[in-house]
């Protein structure tokens, strides 16, 4: 029997993730003795701007968000208030979930970076659990200042300024937008949707 046209194998291994995850409110409770860096970090992100938040915003389709993380990670406790700032920005369609790395050896093996169980990684989902992207552990942003520090690679001014959050939080909603168009252009959704 041949398979469908559109089809994710690993769809209910998604979904069952996904379930076992926690929001973001209910991850930090969970982890409250850790969480302190991650409450305190939150005022520093920068807010959207509303060209930011125009990009994320009307595309008529859920997404699934799933974040394998570290409530100990200095990366995850820097990316996951954009990230939530940004979901929330896209509006009621767009669920964020969080799953500690350790509570399931599949998942992080599934999400290995070069060999090694980074965070975070993040898994953009449609609303039947088919997979649309993943982005771990760093955006490019981050890497090319970890380069000019570490080998002395120069990607020009600006890497390494104040200014670092807000480049960081943009490359976040460019992949926002990139999962939302092709979520909203998916010829399966399209079709369910009518549009």
């Amino acid at each position: 029997m041949s398979n469908p046209a559109y089809y994710d194998k690993r769809a209910d291994f998604w979904k069952k993730h996904y379930e076992m995850a926690l929001t973001y409110e209910e991850y930090l409770k969970e982890y409250h003795e850790k969480a302190e860096r991650w409450t305190e970090f939150e005022p520093r992100i920068p807010n959207l701007t509303k060209e930011q938040i125009n990009r994320v915003q009307g595309y008529n389709r859920i997404i699934n968000i799933l974040a394998m993380v570290g409530i100990w990670c200095g990366d995850c406790v820097r990316q996951l208030p954009m990230i939530r700032k940004i979901a929330e920005s896209a509006g009621e369609k767009v669920n964020l979930r969080l799953i500690e790395r350790e509570t399931s050896l599949d998942l992080m093996e599934e999400l290995r970076i070069i060999g090694a169980g980074r965070v975070p990684i993040v898994v953009f989902l449609t609303e039947d659990f088919w997979e649309i992207s993943r982005i771990g552990d760093r955006l490019l942003s981050v890497y090319r200042a970890k380069a000019a520090r570490e080998i002395g690679l120069d990607y020009g001014a600006g890497i390494m300024t104040s200014n670092a959050l807000t480049t960081e939080l943009d490359g976040w909603v460019d992949e926002f937008e990139r999962a939302l168009l092709m979520a909203r252009l998916s010829p399966p959704l399209r079709m369910r949707y009518n549009d």
